[in-house]
């Protein structure tokens, strides 16, 4: 018994040493990475001369965060992360019964967001709910229904797509120039873009029929700059990088959101305010987003979602079992396509102003990164991913106490990409197939049973 107890006291001593090693290893090279970029900073002086501005208690913080962080993670996570493997690899193989919540959390999601709008405005009242509803309500569900169009090409079909931008700028300039130089409604030029973006989608779909990987993404990625250059150059349409402005606003039933007195206000009965526009707006992307899991959820029984599939996990075999892969890949560009253009005319909408500074490759990216962080093919987990990334990224600019952490000058929006990255490595080693790491299958015999992220492909969920 003594020999057990001086063993384990001996091992954690041993923990305990190597820890606090690493923890000096780590502040070091923290140090070292961050002593040019943080603790100096270049700036002018009255007299246009550069000077250099020392900022040395930031980069402490930075230093000891770095030690301390890796302390924390050898000394306490590592070890209590092997003991919860031991303990499972131990355990019988016994499958666990679904709580209430798991089993309808998209049922209560659904509810949820259904009565977001009139929670918040009972909480912040009518013009104090403008934010919440517009950043953390319209803007997540956006990118909820990107992600979610950009699935079906990525996450099901297992085609890289890094322009995927390129259909959310032709669907905006869609309704943007239709609608200002044609006076078409929204509702007329809703499925207009989407058809627009889905044929730009097999435009895409023929020069790459043959590629794959890595050269599939550069060739989309270079599709989605030729757009983008297209909008810039092409003034005498697009107006090139001043934009497209004053884009006419969705009706409901022809009633506007507006201070005449026919508007929605005046017949209500209701002081003039813009929220209502905004609330309006959040159930009409709300809608648009549910359609699109709706049709995703529907392909995917049919069978062109499960050539989808086949053709994600090996082309080679889905051709050796007769199924067309050009008619595959363009039904897939095509079909996410749409949805990208749909979501780009209610863009349009909501800013009432487009631009090409809109549709950069940074959206791109992060689009597919919601894809990969949510779980490939998974919907559940691609709205927990967006409502997670573009939600904290809106919360930076609320964290105003920050600057009395880090300075007056700090700005913590501007900090938003490096919390970014550091979220995504930290997700992708926890979480290596993403937020879902089980799904269930489409095909099944006699009982529907989830598929173990230890069978999948890894990042398909």
């Amino acid at each position: 018994m003594a020999n057990i107890a001086s063993t384990t006291a001996s091992a954690g001593t041993d923990v305990t040493a190597r820890a606090l090693r690493e923890a000096v290893f780590a502040g070091l090279i923290s140090l070292g990475l961050f002593v040019l970029f943080v603790g100096l900073k270049s700036d002018q002086n009255i007299r246009n001369e550069l000077i250099l501005n020392q900022r040395w208690g930031l980069l402490a913080i930075f230093v000891i965060v770095a030690a301390v962080g890796r302390f924390l993670m050898v000394a306490y996570v590592q070890p209590a992360m092997a003991r919860r493997k031991a303990a499972k690899a131990e355990a019988e193989d016994v499958a666990k019964e679904e709580t209430f919540f798991s089993r309808h959390f998209s049922k209560l999601a659904i509810a949820f967001l259904l009565i977001y709008p009139p929670l918040v405005v009972a909480i912040f009242g009518v013009q104090g709910s403008l934010k919440w509803v517009d950043n953390f309500g319209i803007q997540i569900l956006i990118y909820v229904m990107l992600a979610w169009g950009l699935n079906i090409v990525v996450g099901l079909a297992g085609l890289l797509d890094l322009g995927y931008v390129a259909f959310y700028a032709v669907g905006a300039y869609s309704y943007a120039l239709l609608s200002t130089y044609f006076g078409l409604s929204f509702w007329v030029l809703l499925p207009v873009a989407g058809i627009l973006a889905a044929f730009w989608g097999m435009i895409l779909g023929f020069p790459v029929l043959r590629l794959r990987g890595d050269y599939l993404a550069i060739v989309t990625l270079a599709f989605g700059e030729i757009i983008r250059l297209v909008l810039i150059n092409w003034t005498e349409v697009t107006k090139g990088t001043f934009g497209v402005s004053g884009i006419a606003k969705a009706t409901l039933f022809g009633i506007k959101f507006d201070a005449s007195k026919d508007g929605f206000a005046a017949m209500m009965g209701l002081p003039m305010s813009s929220a209502y526009y905004k609330i309006f707006l959040f159930y009409l992307i709300l809608a648009l987003a549910l359609l699109t899991a709706y049709v995703t959820i529907r392909l995917r029984r049919m069978p062109i979602g499960r050539a989808w599939e086949a053709l994600r996990e090996d082309e080679i075999a889905c051709r050796s079992l007769g199924i067309n892969t050009v008619t595959t890949k363009l039904t897939a560009f095509a079909t996410g396509a749409m949805f990208g253009g749909i979501a780009g005319s209610f863009f349009a909408v909501r800013q009432g102003f487009v631009s090409p500074e809109s549709f950069v490759f940074l959206e791109s990216a992060v689009i597919l990164a919601i894809v990969v962080l949510g779980g490939m093919g998974s919907l559940t987990g691609i709205a927990v991913a967006a409502a997670v990334m573009i939600g904290g990224t809106e919360i930076l600019r609320e964290l105003s106490f920050l600057k009395m952490v880090f300075g007056p000058d700090f700005t913590p929006e501007l900090y938003r990409m490096l919390i970014f990255g550091l979220a995504m490595v930290v997700v992708m080693v926890w979480k290596p197939r993403g937020f879902v790491g089980s799904r269930e299958p489409t095909a099944f015999l006699h009982e529907r049973k989830a598929v173990s992220g230890s069978f999948t492909k890894e990042g398909h969920g």
